[in-house]
């Protein structure tokens, strides 16, 4: 799930790419795409930790990406064995790591403002073991030719299957576009040039995030949210930002801590994450009505990559 504080997937997309996603979304919603959704009841909502989203399903979430980080460096592993090298930065996924919404709409949890201010405990997502120092062949196999970027290099597995483009060779044999890097990306994320893009779902709770932001609803309430820090003394208008003044350097400082405190308090006030969450639940919902079999395609390749890492990791 697409949330400002996620991590990335494994397999990113570029700005120009997300750029498109984005406005296929607003293309695909039909005629109802200016018009606010309907609501219903707000309930009454403050720290957003485990808050549920519908587009969730359809996104890998970061126990998932975890799993296909591992899967993904086994793959890596593979294809360097193939030309006489072992991989040797392979990461191991957390099992505990859950789906976590912590800080959606800014800080929002009384317990962490009053011991923490405005740092976030987030869990530190696995380090890779450090790389050891690599041949040049070792490290052509593993990161592929340099090329010019806007070479029409292949976009699945697939595809590259079948092209010389961006390859060379080491020791008699071809080494694709992008090393074993990219190989292993393409194998995971994108096999077949019909398989739905790992940013399209993404891109719709990308989308649906930055069009509640400018609803009606949620604009007056951030507006709520904002007069009441101004009765405590601060000029802010963003709860996604940190107030002026609070930086790396004082960030759990007693100043920090005290903002921190009357931030929360001023969103429970407001019930700031209640209407944010609720108009944000509204436009994933249209969306996911709009553009139902795109998902639906997404969702089971999602489920196929799943069982595929764990293949791969069982292998291993």
């Amino acid at each position: 799930m697409f949330s400002p504080r996620s991590p990335r997937p494994v397999l990113t997309a570029s700005a120009a790419v997300l750029a498109l996603l984005l406005t296929g979304c607003s293309q695909s919603d039909g005629g109802d795409s200016d018009k606010e959704p309907s609501i219903g009841d707000v309930p009454t909502l403050l720290e957003s930790r485990n808050l549920t989203f519908p587009i969730a399903p359809y996104i890998a979430d970061d126990r998932q990406l975890g799993l296909l980080n591992e899967a993904q460096d086994v793959l890596v592993d593979q294809c360097m064995q193939r030309y006489g090298f072992r991989y040797q930065m392979r990461r191991k996924a957390d099992s505990a790591v859950k789906r976590d919404y912590n800080r959606r709409y800014g800080l929002s949890d009384p317990a962490e403002a009053a011991r923490l201010g405005y740092d976030n405990p987030q869990v530190s997502q696995a380090q890779k073991p450090p790389q050891q120092p690599l041949g040049p062949n070792e490290k052509l196999v593993l990161y592929g030719l340099e090329v010019d970027p806007s070479l029409p290099v292949p976009k699945s597995q697939e595809e590259a299957e079948k092209s010389d483009v961006a390859t060379t060779v080491v020791g008699g044999q071809k080494v694709p576009a992008g090393g074993c890097l990219r190989e292993s990306s393409l194998k995971l994320w994108t096999p077949t040039k019909e398989t739905v893009g790992s940013m399209v779902a993404q891109g719709f709770g990308m989308d649906s995030f930055a069009r509640s932001r400018k609803d009606s609803r949620v604009v007056k309430a951030i507006k709520s949210w904002s007069e009441c820090m101004a009765k405590h003394g601060h000029s802010i208008d963003n709860p996604m930002d940190q107030p002026p003044g609070i930086n790396d350097s004082n960030i759990s400082s007693p100043q920090a801590i005290t903002l921190a405190k009357q931030d929360v308090e001023c969103k429970k006030e407001t019930n700031l994450v209640g209407t944010w969450h609720t108009v944000e639940i509204a436009y994933q919902k249209r969306l996911i009505e709009q553009n139902a079999e795109t998902l639906d395609r997404a969702k089971k390749q999602l489920d196929e990559r799943m069982k595929l890492a764990a293949s791969l990791i069982a292998g291993s």
